[in-house]
């Protein structure tokens, strides 16, 4: 009976296992806008994590599934955390810095939403269109 249930265990991990490998292809392959958040410890201590679910809640409000949301660590501008980074496809990528859940909540309607960049969050723009 034990190896019965161990077996099962092992059948529920082996499909877990399959689901979440189906769901980071599907984040790999999009195609759609990509929002990453800087994470790191400076981010974190600047209030990255409320902004981060804010960003998740305002996606879902809107239900905007073509949009990945990432993290990442220290980009070496911890004085202007949290960062958040928007790339388009076509456009440029924008770096939003100082950002608070209010910011991320209108960074989304203007500008993942719009397409409208909201200039006097932005710290920087690289231009990554080939």
């Amino acid at each position: 009976m034990e190896v019965q249930h161990q077996m099962k265990s092992l059948d529920e991990l082996k499909k877990l296992r399959e689901k979440a490998q189906e769901t980071i292809r599907l984040r790999e392959q999009t195609e759609g806008t990509k929002v990453i958040v800087g994470m790191g410890t400076c981010g974190i201590a600047a209030g990255a994590r409320e902004v981060m679910l804010a960003l998740v809640d305002e996606l879902q409000k809107k239900n905007l599934s073509d949009v990945v949301v990432t993290q990442t660590g220290c980009a070496g501008l911890c004085e202007k955390e949290p960062l958040v980074e928007v790339i388009r496809p076509g456009e440029p990528k924008i770096t939003y810095g100082y950002m608070t859940p209010e910011k991320v909540r209108s960074m989304v309607t203007s500008h993942i939403v719009n397409g409208q960049v909201i200039g006097e969050y932005v710290i920087a723009r690289e231009d990554t269109v080939s």
